[in-house]
């Protein structure tokens, strides 16, 4: 008999949607929407009916010429995006039953199995998109202008036509694939595999504690400044003791990177392949990056004032995060759920319906176990199904911003529901418009429900913490990251590549901080530095983006709910530039980078002036 997936149960939790929710429990999440377990039998038959699905598809390559009608074209565009949901739909339930589980021998061999068997069938549908992407301009166009009734399908073939340059031969792309399933794609498991296995050891109050890493990290936070520099030291001693792998799979990630799209696909730099997928001009990111680099000096005005609340004449790195409340006290997660439903609510009743289906459907892996994912994330895998999320709740008001957080994820997606899954989701730097408005809604609501100034200085610093972590320390992740590519690319060590970070650290804290040497190599803890690069920009992005338009709901109330609505509606079925231009954004013009850099500042400017009050 084999052992597979099974629905937990999770009896607390109500099927009904938001307001109605019954208190709920940091359980794990249900699967059975995507399969109804994982046995053999039911993983060997969706393989089946995909192998299945493809091969009627591949009947259409035959048909495929410049003069195809434009209704046969609509016809092939629908039998593709069934296909393309039938494979999200098994590759989401391997992703996510491996996260719930990093160590289950099955989980690894499922999800192994369905990168495989999905390359296959992802190489025999190539024909489709690289048939289209060589097609003429003359026939493109006549054919685009005849999908006037079908948006999402028009958007995505221009999108399609936008990257041609950048695409191999029909073989070249089949061999791409699946040298990548097999290659970089499995290594990035082995990555996974390697540091959630890891296990830290602290001794708190004389009593030594084993810990998962989100329960080392979530120490960061603590109010005792003790806990704070030995969480960090463990994390170092447990990852150096790994940093001779981490360093070669972090090598072998740039070369594939480059190899690949550089020198293959003939994208003119690293960074520039994270841009094109994004849809986002080289241009607006060079500008963003600036932007933030001129912000350094706010952020050290901060750091140089928290370390006298702090009582201290300079902060040390361990202390970055350090709260100003001496408080250590847990927020159960079923209060944590109701503030985050209610804080959505009040901004409109919608946001806190959608969220509520989250955990109405069981969507949701909140518990703490030790071979769990770390970290947090929220999956979309099919638009009519409600997006599922894996957080490691721990009790912390950080926790709690997390929380809301993914489910502002959660809730873009389910908004932009009526898309197809060829469009749903938003380019990345527009992912996390959402996810942070979420937050700083949390965060004012904190605020107004408090009137000591103290707790509010307390909330306000925590907010600007957050920020920093979000804009300053994710853009000097990217800044990092283009300099260690070339650095790799010119056969240095994994050893130069600390003292380049090391340059990001100075520039970051100048002598506002004292970082200690053992930072140094904190890159090799940053997961998204090995998965996917140049991914972190787009939290500088959002975070200053989310910053502008927050802005203006303060300044116009309801009036502002409707265009923030339709702009996630849009999701991913309009190009990015667009979507925030109907917004008046304009992502190339740095004055409106800085517009969000001067709310930052004027957060700090208020800080200050509480100061002088103590």
């Amino acid at each position: 008999m084999t052992t597979g997936y099974r629905a937990p149960d999770q009896t607390a939790m109500s099927a009904q949607s938001t307001t109605e929710v019954q208190r709920p429990v940091a359980g794990a999440w249900r699967l059975t929407e995507l399969l109804p377990d994982a046995d053999e039998a039911t993983v060997a038959a969706a393989i089946a009916d995909l192998e299945r699905q493809v091969s009627d598809f591949e009947s259409l390559r035959d048909t495929l010429a410049r003069d195809l009608p434009p209704a046969a074209l609509v016809d092939a565009l629908r039998r593709f995006d069934t296909l393309v949901e039938g494979m999200y739909r098994l590759s989401g339930f391997s992703m996510l039953y491996l996260a719930a589980d990093t160590r289950s021998e099955q989980a690894l061999t499922l999800r192994s199995r369905v990168r495989d068997t999905l390359a296959t069938l992802t190489n025999r549908t190539l024909f489709f998109t690289l048939w289209w992407k060589q097609l003429d301009a003359a026939a493109a166009d006549r054919l685009l202008a005849a999908l006037a009734d079908e948006p999402d399908y028009h958007h995505y073939l221009a999108d399609l036509r936008r990257l041609s340059q950048f695409s191999l031969d029909e073989r070249s792309e089949q061999v791409v694939n699946l040298k990548n399933a097999n290659g970089i794609e499995a290594l990035m498991t082995i990555y996974s595999l390697a540091t959630n296995r890891l296990e830290f050891r602290l001794r708190i109050d004389g009593e030594e504690r084993i810990m998962t890493r989100d329960q080392v990290q979530s120490l960061v936070y603590s109010p005792r400044g003790e806990v704070r520099e030995a969480a960090y030291r463990e994390l170092f001693r447990v990852f150096e003791s790994e940093a001779e792998l981490l360093g070669q799979i972090y090598l072998n990630r740039v070369r594939d990177w480059h190899a690949e799209n550089l020198r293959l696909r003939g994208y003119p730099s690293p960074i520039a392949v994270r841009n094109r997928a994004n849809d986002v001009p080289d241009e607006a990111v060079d500008t963003l990056l600036e932007v933030t680099a001129e912000s350094v000096g706010v952020f050290q005005r901060y750091f140089r004032l928290k370390a006298g609340w702090l009582g201290c004449d300079r902060l040390r790195r361990y202390d970055l995060y350090a709260p100003l409340a001496a408080s250590d006290s847990a927020i159960p997660y079923g209060d944590a759920v109701e503030l985050v439903l209610d804080t959505l609510g009040s901004f409109h009743p919608r946001l806190a319906d959608l969220a509520g289906r989250v955990f109405g459907d069981q969507h949701i892996d909140a518990e703490i176990r030790s071979a769990k994912k770390s970290g947090a994330f929220c999956a979309t895998i099919l638009p009519h199904q409600t997006p599922w999320l894996l957080v490691n709740y721990t009790g912390k008001v950080r926790d709690v911003a997390t929380l809301a957080h993914e489910l502002g994820h959660a809730v873009h997606s389910m908004l932009a529901a009526d898309h197809s899954v060829l469009t749903q989701q938003p380019s990345l730097p527009l992912a996390e418009t959402a996810s942070v408005f979420a937050e700083m809604l949390l965060t004012d609501r904190l605020l107004a429900g408090e009137a000591s100034p103290r707790v509010r200085r307390e909330l306000l610093a925590s907010a600007v913490d957050d920020i920093f972590a979000t804009v300053l320390r994710q853009a000097y992740f990217t800044r990092f990251e283009a300099a260690a590519h070339q650095a790799v690319l010119e056969g240095k060590p994994p050893s130069a590549l600390d003292e380049l970070y090391a340059e990001t650290l100075r520039d970051q804290f100048g002598d506002a901080v004292d970082v200690t040497d053992e930072f140094r190599r904190e890159w090799i803890l940053i997961p998204h530095l090995f998965q996917s690069p140049f991914y972190c920009y787009a939290y500088s992005f959002g975070q200053l983006l989310v910053l502008a338009l927050y802005q203006r709901y303060r300044e116009q109330g309801e009036a502002f709910v409707p265009g923030y609505l339709q702009l996630l509606a849009h999701g991913g079925s309009a190009r990015p530039q667009e979507i925030l231009s109907e917004a008046g954004v304009d992502i190339t013009d740095a004055g409106f980078w800085r517009g969000g850099v001067r709310l930052i500042e004027r957060m700090v400017t208020e800080l200050e002036s509480s100061a002088t009050g103590d």
